[in-house]
């Protein structure tokens, strides 16, 4: 490019060769009266010298800031600063060193800084296109300071009230310079709601800008409810249309500003989303799959069983991925700053899930056990819904030993049952016999809680199995008016069932004082495994 080459005298020619894009033509003498850089190089330079080269690889802007800057010169200092190019002049003037140290009159750095001094009465569009010059520009000569003048702007904007914003959906005129992928999934996800009108307009910020622009919003107190559901929005949008490298870079970005936020303002739901995003990706950071789980194990009170309901990792049979969830368990329990109320929340979030995983054949009994007996006993006020989840698993594996079917049984508190549940449970012949039972605990040690509760509802369960066959006896003899509760001591027992009573107290008692020493003494429990014939037993409706 030629600028004035017909005025330019003999040995006055300069090529400029900027980034390796273009070449210009110009007269030194021009831009050495307004660049200190220009007059720094060819300060020691003899006329007689005449064909010159400078080479930038560097320049701020390229062809386009060198251009800007060499017109400033052949125009005598005078050009037109708007706020499309004020951070690319500002940027290319440090560099050119234009400023007031060089000999002319007016230097093109105050220019620009006065044009940014007047940066608030900017319209949102202007400030967009500002930005994504910064970010491109970054980190050139004097950007960051430009940057920061930026930025204050655009979050003081931002956290404005959105009642009298006068920039809400002022950003469609900017998202038309991005992908269509993005600004169709903005267009439908955004809509200018009012709490999310600035979203779309941010979506070209790179992960170094999106940091600087997040940490800033958080320190300036902006709400944080909003920064949170501003990330996911990017999210979901900038993987859309990026490389797999770039997704994980992404992702593990927006994990890091996650931690920033108020974990109260943060949407269980929005952390699932995330989570299922990081489990298609690959090659994602452990590190940060543990910060987004520990994320969401804070929120575990506020979790839905659809929330829960992830599925199974690659290459893993079983239908949802259960250690996922018995992590976020353990995590949540780990911190130990929940409420009785909250606990409550989560054990019956856990119930509902196990409820619904148990139908699936594949899954282990060490994972169901697992779950099973994650949460104390005092995140349960009733052990119903336990049971039923138990009850289905059995029901669905049956080829478990006796020693296996303990090992979930023993997770039940026979207590915290209904008595309905309870009369169940006297009549169900899936879950062991008190035979077996009682060899297995004999291999327990006596200090094992969910032993001590179990020895103790084998009292209770044939209690239960003995009142309901005496009702029947006595019905088919006559009618009788009122039926005998399970537990109730009442008047009209027989002596024989006060007899059975004592007998199984006394058991229970021996039990209890033989544990210590029968262990070296039992046999090992015979464990029967029955075989599925071939046949591929269909898993019953899922519960909800």
């Amino acid at each position: 490019m030629n600028f004035g080459f017909e005025q330019m005298e003999v040995g006055c020619e300069l090529e400029v060769e900027v980034n390796g894009d273009e070449i210009f033509v110009v007269d030194k003498k021009v831009l050495a009266c307004f660049s200190g850089r220009f007059r720094k190089l060819f300060g020691k330079l003899t006329d007689r010298a005449r064909l010159l080269k400078v080479v930038f690889q560097d320049f701020p802007g390229g062809a386009s800031g060198f251009e800007l800057v060499a017109r400033f010169c052949y125009n005598n200092g005078a050009i037109e600063i708007t706020p499309s190019n004020t951070v690319l002049l500002n940027c290319a003037a440090y560099f050119m060193e234009m400023g007031s140290n060089s000999s002319a009159t007016t230097n093109l750095v105050d220019q620009t800084e006065k044009s940014l001094r007047g940066i608030n009465h900017w319209t949102w569009s202007e400030l967009l296109v500002a930005l994504k010059q910064c970010q491109d520009l970054f980190p050139a000569a004097n950007s960051s300071f430009v940057l920061d003048k930026l930025l204050d702007s655009l979050i003081g904007r931002v956290a404005l009230p959105t009642v009298a914003s006068p920039f809400r959906c002022s950003s469609e005129n900017f998202s038309c310079q991005f992908s269509s992928d993005i600004s169709s999934t903005c267009s439908t996800r955004n809509n200018c709601s009012p709490a999310s009108w600035w979203f779309e307009g941010l979506l070209f910020l790179n992960i170094i800008l999106l940091d600087k622009v997040i940490r800033m919003m958080a320190s300036q107190k902006l709400d944080h409810a909003s920064i949170f559901k501003f990330l996911i929005f990017y999210l979901k949008a900038r993987l859309l249309s990026t490389g797999l490298a770039e997704k994980r870079q992404i992702m593990e970005k927006v994990i890091s500003l996650l931690l920033l936020l108020d974990r109260s303002c943060l949407s269980c739901k929005g952390l699932f989303d995330v989570l299922r995003i990081v489990s298609s990706l690959k090659r994602i950071s452990k590190c940060y799959k543990i910060k987004l789980e520990r994320l969401i194990s804070s929120q575990l009170d506020q979790a839905t069983l659809d929330h829960l309901l992830v599925p199974s990792p690659p290459r893993k049979h079983y239908m949802y991925d259960v250690n996922l969830v018995l992590r976020l368990a353990e995590a949540y329990l780990r911190q130990g700053w929940m409420t009785p109320s909250q606990l409550k929340k989560v054990g019956s979030l856990m119930d509902s899930y196990l409820v619904e995983v148990a139908p699936d054949f594949l899954l282990k009994p060490s994972a169901f056990g697992a779950l099973v007996s994650v949460l104390p006993d005092s995140a349960r006020e009733s052990g119903d819904r336990l049971y039923q989840a138990v009850d289905l698993y059995l029901e669905v594996h049956t080829q478990l030993c006796e020693e296996e079917k303990m090992r979930l049984c023993c997770g039940l508190n026979h207590e915290k049952l209904s008595a309905e549940t309870l009369q169940h449970l006297a009549q169900n012949s899936k879950f062991p016999s008190s035979t077996s039972s009682e060899v297995f605990i004999g291999q327990q040690s006596k200090h094992s809680s969910s032993i001590s509760n179990y020895l103790y509802s084998l009292k209770r369960v044939d209690e239960i199995r003995f009142c309901s066959s005496t009702n029947k006896n006595m019905s088919c003899g006559e009618d009788t008016k009122e039926p005998v509760l399970p537990f109730e001591r009442k008047h009209e027992h027989s002596r024989e069932t006060g007899m059975h009573l004592q007998r199984r107290q006394r058991r229970v008692a021996e039990l209890e004082k033989l544990c210590p020493v029968m262990q070296p003494q039992m046999p090992n429990v015979t464990k029967r495994r029955l075989c599925n014939s071939g046949k591929v037993r269909s898993l019953p409706k899922l519960c909800s």
